[in-house]
């Protein structure tokens, strides 16, 4: 077997591609840490390497997201390795039961009875045109929400595209764009993040603030 991989966005994760289906058609899945990871043995394998803090999996991709500390130089043989026990032993199932699995996929964007035609055409585009694409880049969205007051569609960001530098270009240049041109209800896309994710982005701004002062004015 030889697995191929490619560059993300996010310098911190990489798109490792077995050339076998991993979740096929069934969608995606998520593990942020080592008690989600349970319901996967492959996921706990990886999450117990050291520096790894994320593994997505796609159609036929395994993403692999690790702490800016660790150099990929020491982690890559080791997902490597445990990529290649996995996907060579044929009798591992990818999840520890059926309903694991079923519970894995990506619901979101299921169109329901209940659903407006508005959200409708929404879960569409993001299922049919924005999910294929963010998927080449080893990541995901998920569709959390339409506020029909203020015409604001809420999303999250998963695996590569997860607390990536280029991910609020993508969301407003990319999906805003795009659903704001077929669908005149939509005004706005926003990001919901984690609570991990939040202080991140608050800690990486006072960096900035501090890298970067505001010169001071001059009087006239």
């Amino acid at each position: 077997m030889f697995i191929q991989t490619e560059n993300t966005p996010n310098e911190d994760s990489i798109k490792f591609i077995p050339g076998v289906p991993v979740m096929g058609e069934t969608g995606t899945a998520e593990f942020l840490d080592t008690r989600s990871a349970l319901t996967s043995p492959l996921a706990v394998r990886l999450m117990g390497i050291e520096g790894v803090t994320a593994v997505f999996y796609g159609p036929d991709f395994v993403t692999v997201s690790k702490s800016s500390e660790h150099p990929w130089s020491v982690i890559k043989p080791e997902i490597y390795s445990t990529l290649m026990e996995f996907f060579t032993s044929n009798n591992q199932p990818l999840f520890r039961s059926k309903e694991d699995r079923e519970n894995a996929g990506p619901q979101d964007t299921r169109i329901l009875d209940t659903d407006s035609d508005v959200v409708a055409m929404i879960k569409e585009l993001l299922e049919t045109r924005v999910r294929p694409a963010i998927m080449e880049d080893g990541g995901d969205i998920e569709y959390r929400g339409f506020d029909e007051d203020t015409g604001v569609v809420q999303v999250k960001l998963k695996g590569s595209c997860r607390g990536c530098s280029s991910s609020a270009v993508t969301l407003k240049s990319g999906i805003e764009n795009m659903l704001m041109h077929y669908i005149p209800e939509v005004k706005a896309v926003e990001q919901i993040l984690d609570q991990e994710e939040e202080i991140a982005l608050e800690e990486f701004n006072k960096l900035e603030k501090r890298l970067h002062p505001e010169e001071p004015k001059q009087s006239e």
